[in-house]
Order: C-alpha cells, then sequence, then structure tokens
C-alpha cells in the first residue's frame, strides 16, 4: 500500500481544475477565432464578388448612358426629324380616314328633332375622341332648344359649346336659326 505523505510546511495546492479551465477556454477562444477568421475571409470574399458585379454593372451603364447620347443625337437630326414628321403626317391621314363616319351620323340622326338638320360637320380627332365642329340649321327656337338638349343629354357626345347662333337673311331658307357648335364624340 502506498501512502502519501506531505513533508513540506505548507501542503501542495491543486492547480489541475485551474489548468484544465484555462486549457478548455483556451482552445474555446481559438475556435472561436478560427470562425471569426473563416466568417471574415467569406465576408471579404463575398464583397469582393459584389464589388466585381458592380463594377460590371456600372460600366454597362456608362456604355449604355453613351449608347443613348448617340441615339438622341441622331433623333435629334434633320434626317431622323423628317421622317418623324413624315410618319406624323402619315398617321393624322389613316387617323382621318378611319373616322367612324357612319357611327357618328347615326348617333346624330338619334338626336335630330323633327324640323333640326345638319349643314356641315368637321371632324378633328384628338387622342381618341373627336372634337367634332357642326354647323346646324333649325326651323323653329322649339327645335334648337331640343337639339341642344338632346346633345347634352347624350351619352356619346359631351362638352358642347355654341359658338354663335344667327338667323339667315335669306326668306326662302328653310332654317330660321343657323347653331355653329363644337362637341366632343368618343370614337372608342
Amino acid at each position: 500500500m502506498k501512502l502519501r505523505l506531505n513533508l513540506a510546511t505548507r501542503p501542495q495546492a491543486n492547480n489541475r481544475p485551474f489548468v484544465a479551465g484555462a486549457v478548455l477556454a483556451g482552445v474555446l477562444a481559438f475556435v472561436a477565432l478560427l470562425l471569426l477568421c473563416h466568417s471574415a475571409y467569406t465576408s471579404w470574399v463575398a464583397r469582393r464578388d459584389l464589388r466585381a458585379e458592380m463594377a460590371r454593372w456600372e460600366s454597362q451603364i456608362r456604355v449604355d448612358q453613351a449608347r443613348h447620347e448617340e441615339l438622341e443625337g441622331y433623333f435629334r437630326g434633320a434626317t431622323a426629324q423628317n421622317v418623324i414628321d413624315r410618319s406624323a403626317f402619315l398617321n393624322s391621314l389613316i387617323a382621318e380616314r378611319s373616322f367612324p363616319w357612319t357611327q357618328i351620323l347615326t348617333d346624330l340622326g338619334q338626336s335630330l328633332p323633327p324640323g333640326v338638320r345638319v349643314i356641315s360637320i368637321s371632324p378633328h380627332l384628338d387622342n381618341g375622341r373627336a372634337q367634332v365642329t357642326l354647323q346646324v340649321g333649325a326651323a323653329s327656337d322649339e327645335g334648337k332648344l331640343q337639339f341642344l338638349d338632346a346633345i347634352e343629354k347624350s351619352r356619346t357626345f359631351s362638352g358642347l359649346v355654341v359658338k354663335s347662333e344667327h338667323h339667315p337673311d335669306q326668306p326662302l331658307s328653310p332654317d330660321k336659326v343657323i347653331l355653329d357648335l363644337t362637341v366632343w364624340y368618343a370614337t372608342t
């Protein structure tokens, strides 16, 4: 049997728990340092890739802006303006040709009371709507008022503006009152 005797004047201190705790804390700190270094490195790599992508996008933006300025310069030129003006003219001709004459005449026919007739009609197209200038003759003031009331109540006509009203000087004219007016007509 072995017996342990301490012959020293002071008893020997047991430092094993402290050393074990210090080693464990050191190992944990080292593992934490490794994790932090790994995180910092991956973050640096990700930012490097992001910076490279941002630089690529910024260079693409500069190229696109230069192309945009080049195209703007081209379209401001005399040749392009000539083509744009010609196409606008042709589009206006096409729009005038596609005006729904039968539909507007049908709608006007439904609004005309007896004794009122359309003398002239002139449309001007504007964004799917037509501003129609009308000259209307009426045999009486009552017919004129019925016509104006019918136009104001119509769903297809809006914005009625009477420009002038006059009485013809010709004794043989069937019209006692002639109205010049404009009205908006929805073509769609």
